[in-house]
Parts: structure tokens; sequence; C-alpha cells
């Protein structure tokens, strides 16, 4: 059974690039724009990752990985968070931090290895 990867980004085509990178990877993905339904498609899909940018139109993705993280259902889905604007190494080691960080632009390579070591943990 192939891993399943929820992707939050408001920018349409980041977010096409990564859901065609994914599925050419053998992830099955799923794509959302927007934040506010995010614990909806986690109960729907199921996802093993979610990768997360902190710079929604709607919400900031620190929040949202917060609250996933402080949720007993979903607190142990690893969740890369991705930004252009900010450093969030430091964010990592804080409770409700995400598992990892990639700062945009990124390089395909780095993603997916990103996403296979959390997966593997």
């Amino acid at each position: 059974m192939c891993k399943r990867i929820l992707v939050l980004d408001d920018d349409l085509a980041i977010l096409n690039a990564i859901r065609d990178v994914l599925e050419f990877s053998g992830y099955e993905v799923h794509t959302q724009p927007r934040g506010d339904h995010v614990f909806e498609n986690i109960e729907q899909y199921h996802p093993d990752l979610i990768l997360l940018d902190v710079m929604l139109a709607d919400m900031d993705g620190r929040e949202i990985c917060q609250n996933i993280k402080e949720e007993e259902k979903t607190g142990n889905i690893p969740v890369i968070l991705i930004s252009a604007t900010h450093d969030l190494d430091d964010c990592i080691k804080q409770k409700g931090g995400p598992d990892d960080f990639l700062a945009k632009p990124f390089d395909i390579n780095s993603l997916l290895n990103k996403i296979e070591m959390q997966l593997a943990a």
C-alpha cells in the first residue's frame, strides 16, 4: 500500500508541482489550498505525512501544525513545514512544532529525502 501525503499550499502552481512529483514517486497525494478544513481532510484521508506551507491565505501554518500536534488523534502524523519567508529551524524543537522544515525554493530531491526520513521514523 502506498503512503498518503496531504499537501496544503495556497500557491496552486506549487501545489500542483508537488502533487505531480509525489505521485510520480509513488505516493498517494491529496492537495488542499486552504487550512480551514485540515482536520476534516485528515479524518477523511488518513495521511501518513502532512506537507504544510507556513503562509496560507487563510491561516498560519505554524498554528495549524501546533493544533495537529496537540490533538491525540493526529499528534503522531509527521508534519513538514515549508516556507519561503521564515527560518523554522528553532520551531522544530518547540512543543507542537513540525517534525522537519524545508525552505522554498527547494530541491525536489531534498523534499523527497525529508519525506522518506519522516515516513521511516
